[in-house]
């Protein structure tokens, strides 16, 4: 049978370059914990040698095969086992495997793995606006199976491939296809189908040379947003009724679509898909998260009642598709195809999107690939450029029959751009209001685009304001970074999109505020601060919690501008975002006033010294203090040594 060991223990990290001195390490681990988020512009891109000892290990049976299994390694990769190649890699965010078994001898073996970030100009991400990590920040598996086995070789895929579609009497069929290596007559695949409650609802049976096989289910479970029912496939390679190898993965029975008018519906069902965009690093942490950071992060997207994430602006871990599948959250996959079209990458291009199908096709919360994002920022040849989206977009059809192809445009981009009208949706990076004056322009923006091409969905991959939790202003405005413009500037968002409700999708960028180490804003260099959450996941801005009372069920009432704490005013206006119909306000535990309303409540409060407030909406209760002062508070106001409005480019 087959078995899997975790290797991620015992790693001797060294430089051989002699940037840094050798140490001993835990996977997952990257280098650039601390310098890639320094803000110095300057985080360590060099090759590092990770190097470790395994004893293969033995199949029952002659014949067994040993692979090395690497879950992610920033960008490049050179596997070796003893000194020998095992195998190379291009791409920093996709499983690899190399089958190693010929390379190993009793006893000790060394594995070898040579990472390297340093720019590669055939292999993307060459530049954006984020960090680009060195490392085996996702963890290193040993795999041995016996000599016939599931395919562990293709594109990093899982061997299975499973197509629910929903049937018109209530049921559903499972379209299922496996691949078997070194397969002989007497061997047969063996496929069950479970549901969410552990019950066998189908089965089949096929030769292990012919594995498709289409498995009917009544009275099937969608899923979706609000239910998302997922079924268990179990293939098992079985011998006289023995079984040598198993694999399964979870599905989903669900249909969608998406027009120009109506937006997206899923099993038939107008669902407007409203969300935020995810990058995959924390603080002193870079992309080098654990279960439970990942975990964490989905919670709190799920708290703020979104429905989709575009994972920005590569392939994600797979735990965390599994947990939006769980969590009934709708993804767009995309690859790092981003900024600039490189004649000397498109094989890389092609390779990545390959390996993003292969390896997330059963991920019932996907229902979209991203080609690229920005690309048109400063590509120069414009027509290899174009006939590279076309083959993406041709690759992406022809590999998955069942899911649309999108793309984020860059600002500038513009709308008649033939960039635009490659693939079957598009979505567009627009920051008006914060990088250009007028918040109005969303709006001009949208409805220009839908006069001009009224059969084409449009979507907004990004929109977003800096905001930091420390700069705090009773007259906000573009450019200060204040938490009160980055609130202000989302409110506006949220009513312009409920004015146009027939876009497809919309992603706040981004969740949480993330490494960008070339970037100087906002007094704190290293970091883009436009997320809803600070980068450490413990500060939730104000901005959070105007998307919660738009979105989320859960009761809640919250008192804006709270770290805005020290007031010069004699009265003040006490902003208060609740999903609550009626709000009252205590001041010193005396009521002022109960106003019903949506989302926003706003009441005039005079101050004289300290002053204690109070929220109440329901059962939910919140707190603040503010206090009267004579000057300003010098550490709410960004420092004019510090960089207030320049974007990475």
């Amino acid at each position: 049978m087959r078995e899997i060991i975790s290797l991620n223990e015992n790693w001797t990290l060294s430089f051989p370059k002699g940037e840094r001195p050798t140490e001993q390490v835990t996977l997952p681990h990257t280098w650039n914990a601390v310098d890639g988020m320094d803000g110095n512009g300057s985080y360590l891109r060099t090759t590092g040698v990770y190097t470790r000892t395994f004893t293969q290990p033995k199949q029952p049976l002659a014949g067994g095969r040993t692979y090395v299994e690497v879950l992610a390694a920033a960008l490049a990769a050179t596997v070796k086992v003893n000194g020998q190649v095992a195998t190379t890699h291009e791409g920093g965010f996709s499983i690899f495997r190399a089958d190693v078994t010929d390379l190993c001898h009793e006893g000790d073996n060394e594995l070898t793995i040579e990472v390297s970030n340093e720019d590669t100009p055939s292999m993307y991400p060459a530049s954006a606006d984020f960090t680009f990590y060195g490392g085996l920040y996702r963890g290193v598996n040993l795999i041995s199976v016996p000599g016939t086995h599931f395919d562990l070789d293709y594109f990093g895929g899982p061997g299975i491939k499973v197509t629910p579609k929903p049937t018109e009497d209530g049921g559903a069929t499972f379209e299922i296809e496996s691949w078997v290596t070194n397969g002989e007559e007497a061997y047969t695949v063996m496929y069950s189908i479970e549901d969410c409650y552990g019950n066998e609802v189908a089965s089949g049976v096929r030769p292990c040379d012919s594995t498709k096989v289409t498995l009917y289910v009544p009275d099937a479970q969608l899923w979706s947003m609000d239910e998302p029912n997922l079924y268990t496939v179990t293939a098992r390679l079985q011998k006289n009724n023995e079984t040598f190898d198993e694999i399964y993965a979870n599905v989903g029975v669900r249909s969608y679509t998406v027009t120009p008018n109506d937006g997206f519906s899923i099993n038939g069902v107008p669902t407007p898909l409203r969300g935020v965009a995810r990058h995959q690093d924390r603080l002193y942490k870079g992309n080098a998260l654990t279960a439970e950071d990942h975990y964490e992060d989905a919670m709190l997207i799920k708290e703020l009642g979104a429905n989709t994430i575009r994972l920005a602006h590569y392939q994600h871990d797979q735990y965390f598709y599994d947990l939006c599948d769980e969590a009934g959250m709708v993804v767009w996959a995309e690859i790092p195809y981003i900024s600039e079209h490189m004649p000397n990458g498109r094989e890389n291009t092609i390779s990545q999107m390959k390996e993003l199908i292969v390896q997330n096709y059963n991920h019932a919360c996907i229902v979209c690939w991203g080609v690229s994002n920005e690309i048109t920022i400063s590509t120069k040849d414009k027509r290899d450029m174009l006939d590279n989206h076309r083959v993406l977009n041709d690759l992406c059809h022809e590999m998955d029959k069942t899911r649309l192809t999108t793309l984020a445009c860059y600002a500038m981009c513009g709308p008649f751009n033939p960039v635009a009208h490659i693939t079957d949706l598009v979505s567009w990076n627009l920051y008006l209001g914060w990088y250009v004056p007028g918040l109005f322009l969303n709006d001009l923006w949208m409805d220009f685009f839908h006069l001009c091409y009224p059969n084409r969905a449009l979507g907004f991959s990004e929109y977003g304001a800096e905001g930091m939790p420390n700069l705090h202003s009773e007259h906000p405005r573009r450019g200060d970074h204040t938490e009160e413009y980055q609130a202000i500037y989302h409110e506006y968002m949220l009513r312009c999109f409920e004015r146009h409700s027939w876009l497809w999708s919309t992603h706040v960028w981004n969740m949480y505020d993330f490494a960008a180490d070339a970037r100087d804003q906002g007094g704190e260099p290293g970091m883009n601060h436009k997320g809803l959450v600070t980068f450490d996941r413990k500060t939730k801005k104000d901005s959070f919690y105007i998307y919660k009372a738009w979105w989320s069920d859960e009761p809640f009432v919250h008192i804006c501008s709270k770290r805005f704490a020290d007031r010069t005013q004699s009265e003040i206006e006490v902003k208060v975002y609740s999903n609550q119909k009626q709000v009252s306000l205590y001041v010193n535990g005396e009521k002022l006033d109960e106003q019903a309303g949506e989302h926003i409540f706003k009441f005039r409060v005079k101050l004289d010294g300290e002053t204690k407030v109070q929220a109440v909406a329901g059962d939910c209760i919140d707190d603040a203090v503010f206090r009267k002062v004579e000057t300003p508070n010098p550490a709410y106001k960004l420092g004019k040594a510090k960089s207030s409005s320049a974007n990475w480019v």
